[in-house]
């Protein structure tokens, strides 16, 4: 039977904090195994599509994306799932960055809209390898569909405003675990678990024969989704604690481990 198998990116295909940006030798022929023996491949990320680097659109090696932790969702190229934040919603957190001077960037579909004048998050997309004209720089956020809202203070917490934020009804986020200058702001009731649900439901392809690799809290839901959760190594304890099996660490090519023994072994 044709199985599933979805792939965070931070911390599972690439380690961004370690200066490796690109998925390993080992791993690439892993996954390009799994194709081969005709299952379907996804990235599971909370990135939006443009922040998704070239080595892996253009690998070949992905049917689909659960992206915006899972507010969009492609097949093959189509979208088969999109479900866009409230536009009053939007609004009022764009009012009250406006009025405290915090920056944010929205997430489109295809786009990203980011105001002209923003050299935080200027910093922030060229750290990341996402170069400045991606972005849409003029735009009326009451015109837009917005599925995720990034945010960059200059005090920890935004002032306590992070925290109003997560409160609004429908939303839910996460500060940046290093510092508390960075957040992003998602829907509660979009997940990377749902968004594989939709992904399973289009293929006609049972949970049970659907797996999922990640080391981060935003794939805590899609670890006790999938028929077999895999943390990495480097994974937060309660992902682990999740999971199926535990895989060697990103720097190990635990996910090609994990194919081979969980995946194509079976």
């Amino acid at each position: 039977m044709k199985k599933a198998v979805f792939f965070d990116i931070d911390g599972t295909l690439i380690n961004m904090l370690a200066g490796q940006y690109t998925m390993r030798p080992a791993v690439r022929k892993a996954i390009g195994a799994l194709r081969e023996a005709g299952h379907h491949t996804f990235i599971s990320s909370g990135r939006p599509y443009l922040y998704l680097d070239r080595d892996i659109i253009e690998s070949q090696l992905f049917d689909g994306y659960v992206l915006m932790n899972g507010a969009l969702v492609l097949l093959e190229g189509e979208v088969i799932h999109h479900q866009p934040l409230p536009k009053k919603t939007v609004a009022d957190v764009v009012k009250l960055c406006e009025e405290h001077g915090v920056e944010y960037t929205l997430e489109g579909l295809r786009d990203i809209y980011l105001p002209k004048e923003s050299p935080l998050s200027e910093a922030f997309t060229e750290a990341i390898r996402v170069p400045l004209s991606s972005f849409t720089r003029s735009f009326d956020v009451q015109a837009i569909d917005v599925y995720k809202m990034e945010f960059i203070a200059r005090e920890d917490g935004a002032g306590g405003l992070f925290e109003k934020f997560i409160a609004y009804p429908g939303l839910t986020g996460v500060i940046d675990k290093y510092h508390a200058k960075n957040m992003e702001v998602y829907s509660d009731t979009e997940t990377k678990a749902t968004g594989i649900l939709h992904a399973l439901e289009a293929l006609s392809i049972p949970v049970a024969e659907s797996y999922a690799f990640g080391d981060g809290m935003n794939d805590l839901e899609m670890m006790e989704t999938v028929g077999t959760g895999l943390a990495m190594g480097n994974a937060r304890e309660a992902v682990k604690e999740r999971a199926t099996h535990i895989v060697p660490p990103v720097g190990e090519d635990g996910v090609a481990t994990g194919i081979y023994e969980y995946i194509l072994k079976e």
